[in-house]
Order: structure tokens, then C-alpha cells, then sequence
């Protein structure tokens, strides 16, 4: 016995060439859609490994980091480190406490735009995705704020806001 194919009657009401594309057009639409919501996948965070002293303020300033910081929640990375913090989802603003003294603090880039506020001067870098990444020096222990392009109205909002946990947590 054979089944009988019912086509639906918007369907059926279409000239015969327009019918034959539709699910071809509706499969295509489908994967674009599909693949132009993918956006490019967050970069994965490398996590500082501080030794001594260093380590033991990061945990001190990690305990202090606000849970939102301009309107954006805190969004650990997962598995959670007290050398990291993330807000908001993408783009997100990561802060990364315990990393080596910056390569480029010995160059060129050493007499670059270093804002100071309430005692904690943030070493300031402009990447080539068009956001920032700032570094505190003078510091027991270097912490790093990168803020991509469009995280923030200024993108030096962030590391000015997390200043007051940076110098409760880090000695200068």
C-alpha cells in the first residue's frame, strides 16, 4: 500500500519552479543563520601562576574584586582561579592577577600612557583588536585588566573601578 505525499496547500497555490526551490532556500537560510551566530569563540584565558608573597596577595585582592563592575555581572572562568576574574560575556573584561612583569615594560612601549589613580599607576597598551590592556607597576604582585574593544564606554573605566581592590589587595 502505497502512502499518498500531501503537500500543504500554501504550497501547492505556488508555481511549480518556486516549490522545488523552497526547501533548498529554507535549508539554506537555516545554516546561515546557524553559522553567522557563531561568533568567534572566546580566547581561552591563561592562568597566572604566582609564587610567595605574590600569590598570597592575589588571593587577598581575589576575595575583594567587586561581583559587577559597570553593569556587567562576574562570570568566572571555569575551573575557577583566584588568579582570574571575568566580567560580563562577551566581549568580557579579565583581570588576571600574579603574571610576569611584562616584556614590553623593557622596550619601546615602557614610556607609554600610564594613568595613576589613588596611588596605582596602570601601564596601558592598545592591542590590534582595538581594546586595552592595562598593567599595574609599582606593585608586590602585577595585575593585568584587558578590556576589548566595546566592554566599556572608556576603556580605562574598568582598571579605574577595580583600583580601590588592587591597592587594598596589592602593597605598593
Amino acid at each position: 500500500m502505497a502512502r499518498e505525499l500531501r503537500v500543504p496547500k500554501a504550497l501547492t497555490a505556488l508555481p511549480a519552479p518556486i516549490r522545488w526551490l523552497a526547501l533548498p532556500v529554507a535549508l539554506t537560510c537555516t545554516v546561515v543563520v546557524l553559522v553567522g551566530s557563531w561568533g568567534p569563540a572566546d580566547r581561552k584565558i591563561e592562568v597566572p601562576d604566582p609564587t610567595g608573597k605574590a600569590a598570597e596577595y592575589c588571593r587577598a585582592l581575589a576575595a575583594a574584586l567587586p561581583q559587577e563592575l559597570l553593569g556587567h555581572a562576574r562570570k568566572d572562568p571555569s575551573p575557577a582561579s583566584p588568579y582570574v576574574a571575568v566580567w560580563g560575556s562577551s566581549p568580557r573584561t579579565v583581570l588576571r592577577c600574579g603574571i610576569d612583569r611584562p616584556e614590553e615594560l623593557n622596550g619601546e612601549h615602557a614610556k607609554d600612557w600610564s594613568p595613576t589613580v589613588d596611588d596605582v599607576t596602570w601601564w596601558s597598551q592598545k592591542l590590534d583588536d582595538g581594546g586595552y590592556r592595562f598593567v599595574t607597576t609599582m606593585r608586590a604582585a602585577y595585575v593585568e585588566v584587558t578590556v576589548p574593544s566595546g566592554a566599556a564606554q572608556n576603556p580605562f573605566d574598568p582598571a579605574a573601578a577595580l583600583t580601590p581592590a588592587v591597592k587594598a589587595g596589592i602593597p605598593g
